[in-house]
């Protein structure tokens, strides 16, 4: 029976006995490590050195490249000639190893295509912090739409609530007609029998009762 094939991740694990250092008992007596510093002068990276200070997109002469456009020029244009010279460069290296592979002008085309293809990379690279703005602004402009919809709507509910409100408000009944209906009539009272004041008292919380209940059935 075959092993099953396990599984690879494209990244490193991370350092798990740096890891096991940041429990929860170590971080409350303080005995996590600290972070590391912040570095101020030159690191390595891939195998490149950087400088803390460099820019974030490094000139072509920084980094030990000959430069084959002029500090002035049209980003289109330059592209285009240099995808056009990338063709032309590929189809003489494919001409050279069909007729001579072992001409030691193989390894200049091969240079000269990798030269081609770091221009090409540095060009686009210097789209970057526009394309970041215009990724920022569309952003916003975004939100600014989401948040002017939401208040339209949230304008709309409360016009809707102060409508059915003053529709509240002019169906009620008028003070004065209130009081008229209210007013207890005195007959009620000089039919009830007093010979028994608990039992008066009943009586008339009954009356009472009963004319309400009747004021609310009639509004």
């Amino acid at each position: 029976m075959a092993s099953e094939p396990s599984q690879v991740s494209s990244l490193p694990l991370p350092p798990v006995q740096y890891i096991n250092q940041y429990t929860d008992e170590n971080i409350r007596r303080g005995r996590a490590p600290r972070p590391p510093p912040l570095i101020h002068d030159t690191y390595s990276m891939f195998g490149n050195s950087f400088n803390a200070d460099d820019t974030i997109i490094r000139p072509l002469e920084s980094q030990g490249i000959k430069r084959l456009y002029p500090l002035h020029f049209d980003r289109r244009r330059e592209l285009r000639k240099l995808n056009h010279s990338l063709l032309v460069n590929f189809l003489d290296l494919l001409d050279l190893l069909v007729q001579c592979p072992e001409s030691p002008r193989r390894g200049e085309k091969v240079e000269d295509l990798s030269l081609l293809f770091i221009h090409i990379h540095h060009l686009l690279n210097e789209f970057r912090p526009h394309q970041a703005r215009e990724t920022l602004r569309v952003m916003m402009e975004l939100q600014k739409r989401q948040r002017t919809e939401t208040a339209l709507r949230f304008q709309k509910h409360l016009d809707k609530v102060m409508e059915i409100l003053q529709q509240a408000l002019q169906m009620l009944p008028d003070t004065a007609d209130l009081d008229s209906k209210l007013m207890v009539p005195t007959e009620a009272f000089e039919d009830m029998d007093c010979s028994n004041p608990d039992d008066t008292v009943n009586e008339a919380c009954s009356g009472l009762d009963r004319l309400m209940c009747d004021i609310i059935d009639a509004l």
